[in-house]
């Protein structure tokens, strides 16, 4: 399997959808619960974050071995995001 990267913000509405779909999802598949995800919050770990920041604008930011897999869009509802989150658990398995 392969890690999630996640770049997130403390307070961020979608970030808080996507951790919402993580738990969901983890729930209603339990093949997800083995996929590791790496969390990292752009203002708590910056030195972490640049690694990535020419690669996305908004978060929640997902990458899969370095390759974004989905940026968060302002206005997307949850259905959205969750779908979104799925689709980069199913890359990682």
């Amino acid at each position: 399997m392969k890690k999630i990267t996640m770049i997130k913000m403390q307070g961020c509405p979608y970030c808080a959808k996507a951790a919402q779909a993580v738990e969901e999802l983890r729930a209603e598949q339990p093949a997800y619960a083995g996929v590791e995800i790496e969390i990292i919050d752009e203002n708590e770990q910056p030195e972490l974050a640049k690694a990535y920041a020419k690669d996305y604008y908004y978060v929640p930011s997902l990458f899969i071995e370095g390759h974004k897999v989905y940026e968060a869009q302002p206005g997307q509802d949850y259905d959205t995001i969750k779908a979104a989150v799925a689709d980069a658990f199913e890359q990682a398995r």
